[in-house]
């Protein structure tokens, strides 16, 4: 399990990477999002406009504004933006993650129970 957990870890710890920090930016830009959208939406209301309830009165967001760059990130981190393969990937990291936490876990329960094994013997348990 050791092996198996070492091996796929090289190889999905770059796509878990890119997942995590663009998920990271996107809770930022969120945050940036959200301080610009209420100030922006309090300025370009004219006074007296009234919205009728059937309707969505949410203007389109700019190019450059944070919400655009908020969806973009999105994109990014579920893999919709590389097409079908991108959203593969974004499963099977996914999984990957599940995995990496489960096996995890397990070696580590191993080495906790071969510690009583190596009482005796100077050193760190996990080596």
């Amino acid at each position: 399990m050791r092996k198996w957990h070492r091996w796929l870890a090289v190889f999905f710890g770059v796509f878990l990477l890119f997942i995590a920090t663009t998920g990271v930016m996107s809770q930022f830009a969120d945050l940036k999002a959200e301080s610009e959208g209420r100030s922006a939406a309090a300025s370009a209301v004219p006074a007296g406009f009234v919205c009728p309830e059937t309707m969505t009165c949410r203007p389109k967001p700019a190019k450059d504004s944070a919400r655009a760059w908020v969806g973009y990130l999105h994109h990014l981190h579920s893999g919709e933006e590389f097409g079908p393969a991108g959203t593969v990937i974004s499963i099977l990291s996914g999984l990957a993650l599940i995995f990496f936490s489960l096996s995890g876990l397990w070696v580590y329960v191993q080495m906790w129970r071969n510690r009583k094994e190596r009482a005796l013997k100077p050193g760190w348990f996990w080596k």
